[in-house]
């Protein structure tokens, strides 16, 4: 496939908000990483040039558990062949997932028998962005960098009203539980304040208690950096090591590599200056998003919302709409968002089977092909784990490559989708939560 070895790491991202977070962490600490849409025998990396990681954003997330191991077997057979020293199943920092939509459960195992290993690594935990896991159970900030209070994710005001995955367990061993029967153990934040060699004697006294997936606490950067010491020390024997978890495994191994100096942290990203009008699609059903469109429509932006109960039936007439409503606005100069949903348990979104949220962000998408066709938009941000792979798969994106850091998880990159009206243009996927109410300015400003 072209790519320079050796490559140290490759992931697969369950979504693209989530896989623009990994290509963050790996780029920031100065790993040569693009991110594909789609990894298969035929992949050509070499117009990217010498390559120290790799990325696939994919969109298991929303899938079946069967629907998920037919995307997940051809990826993982590709990433092999690659010979990366690492292979990571990267998900959601708050962990969504259920067994019959987007299973983590499954996704190990798949992995687990691509990669074969004593273990796998499971790393949830995140500080960077307000995620901690501690005695197995994951807390999570209200707001992606914002000031919001911590909350357990079974009592988080988004997460436990999730339309799709609603957090009801905080114990992480007991949420994988209901998706696998592989024995799980856990290394405590107790183990990993103790040092390095109380941390590995954890490890090694849950494996030899029969454990098959190890959980790894981590409250703080410097338990993540000694997670990725022990992380670093299992690899290379016999294959890659394949590890599960939020862009935590990306933080832990780059915090590793950092301190022995075999990455350097780049510090000269180019400031990439004012993009306006600003086109925002925003399929998130969260809070957080939904203060962040009444901030903005506060300052000027135009919002056109979308008839989410008319799409999902397929009736066309509220996407033509909602093109020319866009058209219009940008047009004229103004920043503009289309949105889905104001955010609470109230909206219609929250009513929508698994199919027809399918056609919710199909429709996004072919909508954001429309209007870029149309209007010259030098930047667009999607808002949404669920949506954006579908909105990505509508505009051709083939690749991404990172431009410069926004907000912590949320880095705006450059598209690369060869035929479409998006070729070329900067974009930034944010999860629901990412962000303080201003955030669509920070992006018109990109900063």
């Amino acid at each position: 496939m072209g790519a320079s070895p050796p490559l140290q790491l490759a992931f697969f991202g369950d979504d693209f908000t989530g896989s623009t977070d990994a290509l963050e962490q790996l780029a920031q600490a100065g790993l040569r990483t693009v991110l594909l849409h789609e990894l298969t025998s035929a992949t050509s990396l070499a117009a990217f040039g010498p390559l120290d990681a790799i990325g696939v954003a994919g969109a298991t997330r929303s899938l079946s558990p069967d629907a998920m191991e037919a995307q997940l077997r051809p990826a993982f057979a590709a990433m092999r062949s690659l010979s990366p020293r690492h292979v990571h199943y990267k998900v959601c920092s708050t962990f969504d997932s259920s067994p019959e939509v987007g299973s983590i459960g499954r996704a190990l195992e798949v992995g687990a028998a691509c990669f074969p290993a004593r273990f796998v690594p499971l790393v949830v935990g995140a500080p960077a962005l307000g995620r901690y896991c501690a005695f197995g159970n994951l807390f999570a900030r209200m707001g992606i960098g914002s000031a919001g209070e911590v909350h357990r994710l079974d009592r988080h005001p988004s997460m436990s009203r999730h339309p799709v995955t609603p957090a009801d367990e905080a114990d992480l061993r007991l949420h994988l539980a209901r998706q696998t029967k592989k024995r799980i153990g856990l290394v405590d934040v107790l183990r990993l304040d103790a040092g390095d060699e109380a941390t590995r004697s954890a490890l090694d006294w849950e494996l030899g208690r029969g454990a098959e997936i190890v959980l790894f606490d981590a409250l703080t950067p410097a338990h993540l950096a000694r997670i990725g010491a022990v992380l670093e020390e299992r690899a290379g024997a016999g294959g890659p090591l394949f590890s599960v978890g939020s862009s935590g495994v990306e933080m832990a191994l780059t915090a590793h590599w950092l301190a022995q100096g075999t990455c350097l942290r780049r510090i000269d990203w180019p400031a990439p200056g004012v993009a306006e009008p600003l086109l925002v699609l925003s399929g998130s059903c969260s809070p957080v998003t939904a203060r962040q469109i009444a901030w903005a429509e506060g300052q000027g932006f135009a919002a056109v919302a979308l008839d989410v109960a008319a799409v999902a039936r397929g009736e066309p007439a509220p996407s033509r709409e909602a093109s020319r409503a866009l058209v219009t606005a940008l047009r004229a100069g103004r920043s503009t968002v289309l949105f889905t949903s104001r955010g609470g348990a109230e909206s219609e979104q929250v009513s929508l089977s698994v199919a027809e949220r399918g056609v919710l962000g199909g429709a996004l998408g072919a909508i954001a092909r429309e209007v870029l066709g149309q209007v010259p938009v030098r930047r667009l941000l999607v808002a949404g784990g669920d949506s954006s792979s579908l909105v990505a798969a509508s505009l051709g994106i083939q690749a991404l490559t990172m431009i410069a850091p926004l907000a912590p998880g949320a880095p705006l990159c450059r598209v690369h989708a060869p035929g479409s009206p998006a070729d070329g243009i900067e974009v930034n996927f944010k999860g629901g939560q990412v962000g303080t109410d201003d955030y669509f300015a920070r992006v018109v400003r990109g900063r």
